[in-house]
């Protein structure tokens, strides 16, 4: 079939194989163009289909020659229908990884249940025996709690009053002020029990548990705090309420691995497009700005950019992994330096449909988004007729 996008609001509901295998491929080729990185040998990524997730995937195997499991919770295609986006890079990851005689196996299903997690634990203990990192990096926005049985569905609000100020719609380039109103307590808890680190620490201990860590394990889990911009909506509203649950966790998680020396991390990272920012108010228009000033100083990063620097330049270094006054790793620090933040401050305030074009990155922010879903990605003919009935070769 000829596959295009077909658009719902700020959703894609098709996506392109070739067009992903084809971001996987460049992730790849990037990894290993910057060398071999003395990292992790057994890896456990959850959410390991899309975004920092996918990249910590390629990252630990074309980057530290990993064997790999990644759990994700992917829609596959039906005859006719696209699969989600994260299916198809699944199934090219895992054939690439394969080419290169790499382990990689995937789990499909719903990370915050019970089921899901004995999945998992048994595949490492018949694979893999022991695991030396685990990556933390869902994103979803609901979750059916696996001991109450309760459905959380987190929220995007401010805290403690309305929150008024521009936004764009990406697709039209029409700039506007959006207001969202306050939440209540019921919003807070239902954001925190969904992208808290209740679920993390629960993955944590069920691993250490069955001696599926091995000594010196490694955990990391990832976030965002980015600019005064943003802080009424993200860091100071019911997310950065989630956030901030996640970041105390990892002392907890810390604790509790000491006894094998093992510590979790909570890596914060760049403001990015992904299915998720695209749908909060607010952000693209801030990263649209942020990305034709990073562009402009060469500092830009993407996710794999982002993740392949992380090990490579904080984690894998042999000495101790360095960490801001509250004991996170921060690889957003060129996005928040502040020559960079001032200048998309200035922009910020002159912002507006006709000129946003010419003073942002609205362009750069659109491609981005397309390539999510595998579309507009060079390298790969749109008019071909494609095969969607592609299969994650390993999956559980």
């Amino acid at each position: 079939m000829i596959i295009e996008p077909r658009m719902r609001g700020f959703i894609c509901l098709t996506a392109h194989p070739k067009g992903c295998e084809q971001n996987v491929v460049n992730q790849i080729e990037y990894v290993k163009s910057k060398g071999t990185i003395d990292g992790p040998k057994k890896v456990l990524v959850i959410g390991a289909s899309t975004g920092f997730g996918l990249a910590s995937r390629i990252t630990s195997a074309f980057g530290s020659g990993a064997s790999t499991i990644g759990v994700f919770f992917e829609k596959p295609p039906t005859e006719g229908k696209t699969a989600s986006p994260g299916w198809y890079n699944s199934a090219a990851f895992e054939k690439l990884a394969s080419a290169s005689g790499l382990y990689a196996k995937s789990i499909n299903g719903d990370a915050f249940s019970n089921e899901i997690k004995k999945a998992t634990l048994d595949l490492i203990k018949k694979d893999l025996g022991q695991i030396d990192l685990v990556i933390y990096s869902l994103a979803s926005p609901v979750r059916v709690h696996p001991v109450t049985g309760v459905m959380h569905r987190s929220v995007l609000k401010p805290i403690g009053k309305t929150f008024t100020n521009k936004t764009v719609d990406f697709h039209s380039g029409t700039v506007s002020e959006i207001s969202i109103e306050p939440c209540n307590e019921e919003d807070i808890a239902n954001t925190v029990a969904v992208m808290g680190g209740e679920d993390w620490a629960m993955w944590m201990n069920e691993l250490k548990k069955a001696n599926l860590l091995s000594q010196g394990a490694t955990t990391v889990a990832y976030s965002y705090i980015g600019p005064s911009l943003t802080e009424a909506v993200y860091r100071k509203g019911t997310i950065g309420r989630a956030k901030d649950h996640l970041e105390a966790t990892a002392f907890s998680i810390t604790e509790s691995l000491s006894d094998l020396h093992g510590k979790a991390f909570v890596s914060v990272n760049k403001a990015l497009v992904t299915q998720a920012s695209s749908a909060i108010p607010v952000i693209p228009l801030y990263i649209s700005l942020l990305y034709k000033i990073m562009k402009e100083e060469g500092i830009h990063e993407g996710c794999i950019e982002q993740i392949q620097r992380l090990y490579q330049d904080r984690l894998y270094t042999g000495k101790e992994i360095p960490t801001d006054s509250e004991g996170r790793i921060r690889i957003d620090d060129w996005e928040m330096r502040p020559d960079v933040q001032e200048k998309v401050a200035k922009l910020w305030e002159i912002a507006t449909s006709e000129n946003l074009a010419s003073i942002g990155d609205l362009e750069g922010y659109r491609k981005d988004f397309y390539a999510l879903f595998g579309f507009d990605v060079e390298g790969v003919d749109y008019n071909k007729d494609t095969n969607e009935m592609v299969q994650v070769s390993s999956i559980l």
